[in-house]
Order: structure tokens, then sequence, then C-alpha cells
């Protein structure tokens, strides 16, 4: 590369700088095979050998996180990537999921749950266990807190990942009994999305529980604020299988790509999420980084309520107008693998799509033609993520190139969303990131995000009324309940349906870069996902 590039400084600021000189965001995008002569994505780093010290238990952990608080902390309706993530640390399931390796264990579970017949299991509390406040947790609580996702008119995020539970009833003082409508071969794996609340603060005031969580995990929340910081005490009442190995936390809300890297290098945090791709190679001098394929994925998702975005040819037409090796290597550095599936290559759920969208300017205009468009006109909505803005300006570049002119609108994540554009269905085509692998794993959570219920196919892309919707729901209630074989060729046929269809279908599946100080932490590993997690993690210096 030339010097001029290589001497420039490495911040969210010259990213964008560099992107300008590159072509992304100005004339043409001269430079992507100058960026791949320049190295791949990057890999882990180990500076040094393995962290032996001995965890001091009485030191603290400070992290670098990149989103701000979105919402609150209440596990049966938070959704923001930042109180997920402290959530894993604050409360637990039953069952829970490692955050690196996503091996389930059990939490607040003493043992496996026990499978009484097809639709009927049970599961006993471990002994012992309480609350941050002090009060015990009894199976009333875990009652409600399942109850509580289940009831309609709560409206809870989670009710859709454990539609398969009919009932929850309390047997005895230790044990609770689940009730299935239906057999479910990953029912312990799958509880782990409902976290258990005490019933007593959290029917008492929702809102106020909201704001202050109190859960059973091994650390304490102490205090938020939106875009500052989340503060974390021990909790040495804990008896759980992961307890806290430091003294206390604090996550420093740094939104700003510069401002992390920043903390990084100076060593005011031990650890941060979302390395910005340009400051990969700087960092990696200093500390470790390592960049994790992620199911996490940006898609293009159309109003299938407004023309001609209904018609199936226009959607695949601008998905085969995209260059997706040229947007990856240039405003993605390499850190993103161009989709051949709804799932990343490397997952266990991977299995190549019938349809494969290359690069193909020439049939994007001819299914363009024999869908009757011409001199289309659209408006590209997007979220403001630092590189989903890099990539924006590609994907324009790529449409404007087939004869569709495009308007790119940048927005806040909240402002997408908002009733009058998605929810209210008032928009063209939006670009934006998703992750649905922060709730879980197997193919059944990472499908139903985006295609089972409402929120999604009905609300947001309108596709809930077509035959190809009814069959993947057909599809997806019978892969549940079928062996692991039949349900592996049923997920395939989801696949390509979806991957045919494209009303919601990713463009690529990110790398995630995260850097952390190896030799004052111990036990730390990236995640797969969006965030930090500090459990099993202490601080030898």
């Amino acid at each position: 590369m030339s010097n001029s590039l290589q001497n420039l400084p490495l911040s969210q600021a010259s990213r964008r700088t560099f992107l300008k000189a590159a072509g992304v965001l100005g004339t043409a995008t001269a430079f992507t095979a100058t960026l791949a002569a320049c190295g791949g994505p990057s890999k882990s780093t180990n500076k040094g050998a393995a962290n032996n010290g001995t965890v001091n238990k009485d030191l603290s952990i400070e992290a670098g996180i990149s989103y701000s608080l979105s919402t609150g902390f209440d596990p049966m309706s938070s959704s923001g990537a930042t109180p997920l993530a402290a959530n894993l640390h604050i409360f637990e399931g039953l069952v829970e999921l490692h955050p690196a390796t996503r091996e389930p264990y059990n939490a607040l579970a003493a043992a496996d749950p026990k499978k009484v017949d097809e639709k009927t299991y049970q599961v006993t509390i471990r002994d012992g266990a309480t609350f941050h406040d002090g009060s015990p947790v009894t199976t009333d609580d875990v009652v409600y807190s399942f109850e509580r996702v289940l009831d309609p008119a709560n409206k809870a995020l989670f009710a859709q990942f454990i539609y398969f539970i009919d009932s929850v009833k309390k047997v005895d003082a230790k044990t609770v009994e689940f009730k299935l409508n239906t057999p479910f071969a990953g029912f312990g794996p799958r509880i782990s999305v409902v976290k258990v609340v005490p019933k007593a603060l959290a029917e008492k005031d929702q809102k106020a529980f909201d704001a202050n969580p109190v859960g059973t995990g091994p650390y304490k929340f102490v205090s938020a604020a939106k875009d500052d910081k989340i503060v974390f005490a021990r909790n040495d009442a804990y008896n759980g299988p992961k307890p806290a190995l430091a003294k206390d936390m604090t996550w420093f809300l740094l939104s700003d790509a510069s401002a992390r890297v920043t903390a990084m290098q100076s060593a005011r945090v031990q650890a941060i999420e979302d390395v910005p791709y340009l400051d990969v190679d700087s960092l990696k001098n200093k500390v470790n980084v390592e960049s994790v394929q992620s199911f996490g994925l940006l898609f293009l998702m159309f109003n299938l309520s407004k023309a001609p975005f209904d018609k199936k040819e226009v959607r695949q037409a601008l998905h085969y107008a995209l260059d997706k090796e040229a947007i990856i290597k240039t405003a993605m550095l390499g850190n993103a693998t161009a989709a051949t599936s709804y799932f990343q290559e490397g997952s266990p759920n991977y299995q190549k799509a019938s349809t494969v969208y290359g690069y193909d300017a020439a049939k994007a205009k001819s299914l363009l033609a024999s869908a009757g468009v011409s001199n289309l006109k659209l408006t590209l909505t997007s979220t403001d993520t630092a590189w989903v803005k890099d990539v924006v300006p590609l994907i324009k570049k790529n449409w404007d190139a087939i004869g569709v002119a495009t308007t790119l609108e940048i927005l806040a994540s909240a402002a997408v969303y908002a009733p009058d554009k998605v929810n209210g269905l008032k928009y063209d085509v939006v670009a934006a990131p998703g992750d649905p692998s922060v709730f879980g794993n197997d193919a059944d959570i990472l499908l139903s995000w985006f295609f089972r219920g409402d929120t999604w196919a009905k609300n947001r892309f309108a596709w809930s009324s077509t035959p190809e919707y009814k069959e993947v729901q057909t599809k997806l209630n019978a892969a549940v309940a079928a062996s692991a074989a039949d349900a592996k060729g049923l997920y395939k046929e989801i696949i390509d349906i979806i991957a045919d269809a494209v009303p919601l279908y990713p463009v690529f599946h990110r790398k995630l870069p995260t850097a952390w100080d190896g030799t004052k932490l111990k036990g730390f590993q990236p995640l797969p996902t969006t965030g930090l997690s500090f459990v099993g993690v202490g601080r030898t210096a």
C-alpha cells in the first residue's frame, strides 16, 4: 500500500478518509486489489505464553463496550446488545449457554432437565440459590419467570423462542414441571433464553425492575448511565458453577470507535469489543486481537407491501447486482464472508443454498426487465453503525451501475425501526446488522428470529401472507420434532425457500474483532456474538 495510506492515523475518522481515498465514498472503488494485497482478515494473536498467573479476586475489570444503553435490563423485554451482554453476568436461567463456546451447562438447575415423556420435562433448582437482595430462589419464582414471558399480554420478545411450552407448574419446593404442546428435542439449551427473576420485585414494579435489575448471577448490578458506564459488584452469596473472579466491573460505553481504541492502548481497559478493522494491526503489536467468524449478518430487507419489491425477481436482481467480494475487501478489509446460505460457513447449521447470489450485473438487469421494471428509483435506509455506514455507499454504487437510482438514508437504529419507517412499513429497502445468535445457536432459534411470528415477517417486511411463508412455518414446526437427519433435510428446504424469495437475506456474515490484554486477564475468550463476557474470567495483574 502507498505510504500516504499507511501513515493515516488509525481512528474511525481516518477510516472514512481512507475509504474516500479508496473511492468508496467518492468516485471509483479502485483500491480493492490493493487492499487484498495488504493481507486477509485478521487472525488471532498471542502476546507470549498463556497467562498462568494466579487470579487476584480483589482486582477490578474494566472494559470498553461499543453500544450505549438502548433498552433497560429486564430480561423479559431487553433486546439491546449492551444490556443483553450485561444480563449474562446479572441473571441466570435454569440452563445457560457459555457465551464463547455456546455449550450448554446447568446454571440454576441442579441437574439436567429430566425427560418424563415426549411432552413433559422436570427441572430441579440448585440448593441455596439466592437473589441479589438475599431472598431465596423458589419454584414460584421460576414458574413466574416463564409465565410472564409466555403471557401474550406482555408481548415478550422471547415468547417466540419457547412457543413449544404449553404450561409450567410447581411440583414441590424444588421442582418445576414443563408441559409441551409439541415434542422439542432441544428443550434444555433452549430454556436458557428465559432468565429467572424474583417474582416479588418484578411483579410489583416492572419499570423499576427494568432500571435496577436483581438476579442470581455472579455479579450484582450497581448502576448505569446511558452513554457513560455500567457498574457491577461481585455477588459474594453466589453458589453456582460460574462465580465472579473479580471484585467488581466497570463497562465504559464507548460508541466512538477511536475512543475504544485509545482506551485499550492507554490500558484504561483490559478488553474492548468491535475493534475497527483499520486498527486491528496496530493493536496486535500491543495486545491480543482475534477476529471471530460469527452468524452476525448484514441483511437486505424489502418492503413487500410496496411495488415493485413485492416481486421476487426485483429482490433477486438487487442481490445479484452486489459485488460482495469487493464490498468485503474494501469496506470490511476482508473481515466478513459472502453469504452462500442463511447460515455462515463453518456453522454446524450451514448448508449451501440452492440459490447463491454471486456478482452478475447482466443477470440483475435481465431479472428487472423480466419483472417489467425500468428506471427504478429507491431509497436504501440503513442504520448508522460505523461499519454499515462504510458498506452502504458501495451498495448504492452497485445498484446505480445497473440503472437503479439509489438514495441513501442513514439513521440511528431506533429511527430505522420507528413507526414512521420499518415498523410502519414505510420504506423501500433496509440494510442493517442482525445477530440472533446472542439468544442461542441452534437452527430453529436463528430462523425463528426473522421468520416465525409477527415481529419481522408480518410487521416489518410483510411476507407472512405468502404461500412461501406458510410453507416455512410448516417445515419449522416439523423440524423441531424430527430426528436429527430429518431436521437437517427440513432446514435445507427452508434455507432454499428463503434464499429464493429473499424477503430478508444476508449479504455477508461478519467477523467480530475483539482486543484484550492477555497479560492481565485469565480465561478471557472473544465471542462469536456482539458483546463481551467475563464469566469465568479473572485478573492476574
